[in-house]
């Protein structure tokens, strides 16, 4: 619910999702999720598209049990997407460019590691060998590209998050990409240069900010 530019983070992910061609949202709350379904009600009023909240009762446990918390209301391919990332909406169209392999996934790299917007202690790293996934993590080591959180996914997801916290006892989402990139089914793409802000914290707003005003000159 942090505003850049006058805007709530959640209703930018909406918005650029929605211009990247997206209209059906399944929205997944967790801690103090009532005062975001409300404000989610209320934004969907004005908004070409449909989204269903569903709440996450695992909020204090790991990321990928929200993703699954999602499960029952998927039928199809899909988007997962950070609430709290700003990125430019033709990284959506990227990661849709090529087929999916069967019950596998694919996400937006960037191959800038010297990225302005990227907080190095903090961001998901990535070691990839030409569009194949090999290991992703915060603390990996010979990363040769970043995670910027935006992912098309088959329902082969699901099942190796699924396969993660019962075999692996880990319930991250990266736990549940390292099973499919272990089995060959986890593929990447270069985003080419495209903006994408984690907005994680107060010096990652003000350049999310900056990020916001460059673009509204670049289009005027």
């Amino acid at each position: 619910m942090v505003s850049v530019e006058g805007t709530a983070l959640l209703e930018h992910v909406v918005t650029n999702a929605i211009t990247g061609g997206v209209t059906d949202f399944t929205i997944i709350t967790g801690y103090n999720g009532g005062p975001i379904q409300e404000y989610i009600r209320n934004l969907a009023v004005d908004l070409p598209c449909k989204i269903t909240c569903i709440e996450n009762t695992d909020w204090h446990l790991g990321n990928g049990r929200s993703v699954l918390a999602a499960k029952p209301n998927i039928d199809g391919p899909f988007h997962v997407l950070m609430a709290d990332h700003l990125f430019d909406p033709n990284i959506l169209e990227i990661v849709r460019t090529e087929p999916l392999p069967e019950n596998g996934a694919r996400l937006g790299v960037d191959l800038r590691l010297q990225n302005p917007h990227v907080d190095i202690d903090d961001v998901t790293k990535v070691h990839i060998k030409g569009d194949k996934i090999l290991s992703i993590g915060k603390t990996i080591t010979g990363f040769n590209a970043f995670d910027t959180g935006v992912f098309w996914c088959t329902s082969g997801l699901f099942d190796a998050l699924e396969e993660s916290i019962e075999n692996e006892n880990d319930d991250s989402l990266s736990g549940g990409i390292r099973i499919l990139a272990a089995k060959g089914l986890m593929r990447c793409c270069d985003i080419g240069g495209r903006t994408w802000i984690d907005v994680d914290t107060p010096a990652l707003l003000t350049l999310a900010q900056e990020a916001m005003v460059e673009r509204s000159n670049a289009t005027m």
